[in-house]
């Protein structure tokens, strides 16, 4: 099945270039191109994507607000937003996850990390790499946020899956969780997606949010409570 994809940026040799490296992939199709964030909604809507690959600075409407727009729109729920940043550590990331964005890639990304990026979030995973849970982290430990979820949240969890998302908090990815709590990643799997439906969020991006948020893991530890 080919992957439709959309690219938003408003620098035309930044677009050219991630539509060269794109089509050199034979299952993935660039089906349009946008040079702001109103462009990007406007062919978004028409074109519905299965990945709109989105700038986070972009005139007439940002990349942080494009991606509110797509997620807030139901006719659009199955276009998957990755944001596009140009530096490792970008202040809108922890925005962007909010916000509904499902992965993050740097505008110096290599063909096989640009391709399979598409591919992981096409499929409807999240591209949350330990590098970016790391920003997260980050972002929890420098801004108190009085908006805080209440552990209560997390009442209706088991005890195992509160461990695993624990896990998910840190970066391990489902054959990582399994193997640290000796299942297999189909159960794992079966695990995260049971949270998922539980706490009522998007995506596993939004899990490592909740995670912090409920104090489950606090900035600074890499091991998580089981209890």
């Amino acid at each position: 099945m080919t992957i439709r994809v959309l690219i938003a940026d408003d620098q035309q040799l930044v677009r050219a270039g991630l539509r060269g490296l794109l089509e050199l992939d034979p299952e993935i199709q660039v089906v349009a191109e946008a040079e702001d964030g109103l462009v990007a909604l406007r062919l978004t809507t028409e074109h519905r994507p299965d990945v709109a690959l989105v700038d986070i600075r972009m005139p007439e409407l940002d990349g942080l607000a494009l991606t509110r727009q797509i997620s807030a729109d139901p006719r659009l729920a199955d276009v998957r937003v990755i944001v596009l940043t140009t530096f490792e550590i970008d202040q809108y990331i922890f925005e962007a996850l909010k916000a509904g964005a499902k992965g993050f890639l740097t505008k110096t990304v290599s063909r096989t990390e640009l391709c399979g990026a598409v591919r992981v979030v096409a499929a409807g995973a999240a591209l949350l790499s330990p590098s970016v849970t790391e920003k997260v982290i980050a972002e929890f430990s420098r801004r108190p946020d009085p908006a805080r979820s209440s552990p209560e949240r997390l009442s209706q969890l088991t005890v195992r899956e509160r461990e695993v998302l624990g896990m998910i908090a840190t970066g391990r990815s489902n054959s990582e969780i399994g193997e640290a709590l000796r299942m297999s990643p189909l159960t794992a799997k079966t695990h995260v997606s049971r949270i998922i439906t539980k706490l009522g969020v998007r995506d596993r991006a939004q899990l490592v949010m909740i995670a912090y948020e409920t104090g489950l893991v606090l900035p600074g530890t890499s091991e998580n409570p089981t209890g």
